[in-house]
C-alpha cells in the first residue's frame, strides 16, 4: 500500500489517479497513523510553501513524515512537496522551516526577458543519475510538465537527479536513498511520467 498524504493539496486526486493506473494501491490519508504500515509514501504539492508546513504540522505529518523516511521505506516528494524537503523556502518572505533533509533553499526564477514566471508546460530533464530507479526506461532529455515559481538549490549537489533549464539551470529532480523528489508533475507528464510512477510503484 502506498500512503498519499493529504494536507489540502489541490493535485491530490489526479496523484491518486495516476498511481492507481499504473496499478499501486493507493490509501489516501490526512492521519499520519496509515504510515506505520504503508510501504511506500508520497507527498504531493500545489500551491505555497508555507501552506503545506502550516497543514502538515497541523495534521501531525511533519514528525511522521521524518520517522517514514528515516525507516528507510520509499518516498516520493512532488513539486511542493519536493522543496518541503529543504530547509526554508523565499516564497512570500517565508518563516515556516521545511523538513531539512537536505541542505538548502528554494528560491525564486529571475525575472528574465522572454521567460514567464511561473514555468507552465513542458520542458526537458537531463538525467544526472542514470541509476536512479525512478528514471529506469526513461530516455535523457525527455520532456516533463512543470507548474512553478520557485525551486530547491541543494547544498549538495551529488543528490541531484536531473537538471533542467529555464534561465538558469536547476535541479528538477533529487535522490538519495530511499527518497526521491521532482518540481515537475510526473502524473502531468502523460506516459513519461506515468512510467516515473510506475518505477516508484514497484519499490514498494
Amino acid at each position: 500500500m502506498i500512503a498519499l498524504l493529504d494536507y489540502g493539496s489541490g493535485n491530490l486526486r489526479s496523484v491518486e489517479k495516476a498511481l492507481r493506473k499504473v496499478g499501486a494501491d493507493v490509501l489516501v490519508t490526512a492521519s499520519p497513523k496509515p504510515l506505520k504500515d504503508a510501504r511506500a509514501a508520497v507527498l504531493p504539492g500545489v500551491g505555497a510553501f508555507d501552506d503545506c508546513i502550516t497543514a502538515m504540522e497541523r495534521q501531525e505529518l511533519l514528525q511522521a513524515v521524518k520517522q517514514f523516511i528515516a525507516s528507510g521505506r520509499p518516498f516520493l516528494g512532488i513539486c511542493v512537496g519536493y522543496q518541503a524537503l529543504f530547509e526554508k523556502s523565499e516564497e512570500f518572505n517565508s518563516c515556516a522551516a521545511g523538513l531539512g533533509l537536505f541542505k538548502g533553499r528554494v528560491i525564486r526564477f529571475p525575472d528574465q526577458p522572454g521567460l514567464k514566471v511561473p514555468q507552465i508546460g513542458w520542458n526537458q530533464i537531463e538525467i544526472a543519475q542514470p541509476a536512479c530507479p525512478l528514471f529506469r526506461d526513461i530516455k535523457d532529455r525527455s520532456y516533463v510538465y512543470f507548474v512553478h515559481s520557485f525551486y530547491p538549490v541543494p547544498a549538495d549537489g551529488s543528490i541531484v537527479a536531473t537538471w533542467t533549464e529555464y534561465g538558469p539551470k536547476f535541479a528538477s529532480s533529487l535522490w538519495r536513498d530511499n527518497v526521491y523528489a521532482t518540481q515537475f508533475h510526473p502524473e502531468k507528464s502523460q506516459e513519461i511520467g506515468l512510467t516515473m510512477l510506475r518505477n516508484f510503484a514497484a519499490l514498494a
